[in-house]
């Protein structure tokens, strides 16, 4: 039998009611008691090392989680995460850059019902983790309602439906079905890095979406307020509006101040493109970082790690040009 190991984090997998709404149980966690069936077929080891609703999970917290992994990569075959679905995907995609070159599998899950719920969805998915968690395929994944998909591609894109999760401008790597868990190898990503713990991280990264008529000033708040980082929710291909109110005249006093701004598009599929329209052009001539087709939650969190890794704004602008594991279509 594989050695699997799981972390719990709370989320709404572990939460029962309170007269304030569902909370994590914590050191009582209801996932213990559903896993008699699946310590048949794996020797389980449980640690809680978080107790939080997943809005809480912030960076502090991304680290922890992630050298919590790292110290028991050699102790197991592969290791599960339960955690809540709202940060997931920011957890999974910033996990993914902490633990490049994982050399076993590394499965995030969670549910949209608590596991004691009659009707709850959390048994299947961690059925579904732990399968993905025994299978070698070394990586960062997301299991859920029957899925895998690469971690540093999954979006949550329903709040109460099972099919919570999305495999965003990437095919799924695997499923379970009939067969049992059925995957597509060659969408799992053959990562070169050595492995190591590459944990530090910058904080003052701020996402901005546009929206028309957007006063500029907010540029000179944020560089004011010594953010490092920016992540722009563009339109469409990569728009940023320049005329009565001229944002890309910002976007080159940021990048003089030395913040590095990745531009991405609003739109959830497929991938933006500077070259199309007049204004991408400008933008990328004022120092702007494509972010090509990756999901905001991996840009958000590669441009914290980059940020957290690198002295100088071109050792950003290298990472960002490169496709790590699988958060960029290597053809872009």
């Amino acid at each position: 039998m594989k050695n699997i190991l799981l972390l719990t984090t709370g989320g709404t997998i572990s939460s029962r009611p309170t007269e304030e709404g569902l909370a994590p149980a914590g050191d009582k966690d209801p996932i213990l008691s559903y896993l008699p069936t699946l310590k048949r077929v794996y020797n389980i080891t449980v640690k809680g090392i978080l107790n939080l609703d997943s809005s809480n999970i912030q960076p502090e917290e991304w680290q922890l989680i992630a050298r919590s992994i790292y110290s028991e990569v050699k102790n197991y075959d592969g290791i599960v995460v339960s955690h809540g679905t709202d940060t997931m995907a920011y957890t999974a995609s910033m996990v993914t850059y902490m633990l490049l070159g994982v050399p076993i599998p590394v499965v995030f899950t969670g549910a949209q019902l608590p596991i004691e719920h009659p009707l709850s969805d959390g048994i299947d998915n961690l059925r579904t983790a732990f399968a993905m968690a025994a299978s070698g395929k070394k990586g960062v994944f997301l299991a859920f309602n029957r899925k895998i998909m690469l971690g540093c591609r999954s979006v949550k894109t329903h709040t109460t439906d099972f099919g919570a999760f999305d495999s965003v401008n990437y095919p799924l790597v695997g499923v379970v079905n009939g067969g049992g868990l059925s995957l597509e190898e060659r969408f799992i990503p053959n990562i070169s890095h050595e492995f190591a713990l590459r944990d530090s991280l910058c904080r003052k990264v701020f996402l901005l979406k546009l929206t028309p008529g957007l006063d500029p000033a907010i540029f000179d708040m944020l560089m004011d307020m010594d953010y490092k980082g920016l992540v722009i929710e563009a339109f469409g291909s990569g728009g940023l509006h320049f005329i009565r109110r001229n944002l890309i005249e910002k976007l080159h006093a940021a990048s003089q101040r030395g913040m590095a701004v990745v531009v991405n598009s609003q739109c959830l599929y497929e991938s933006s493109n500077f070259a199309l329209y007049q204004t991408g052009q400008k933008a990328l001539e004022e120092g702007a970082i494509q972010s090509y087709d990756m999901t905001t939650e991996a840009a958000i969190t590669k441009l914290m790690w980059a940020l957290g890794n690198c002295q100088h704004l071109y050792g950003v602008r290298d990472i960002f040009s490169k496709n790590l594991a699988g958060e960029i279509n290597e053809h872009m």
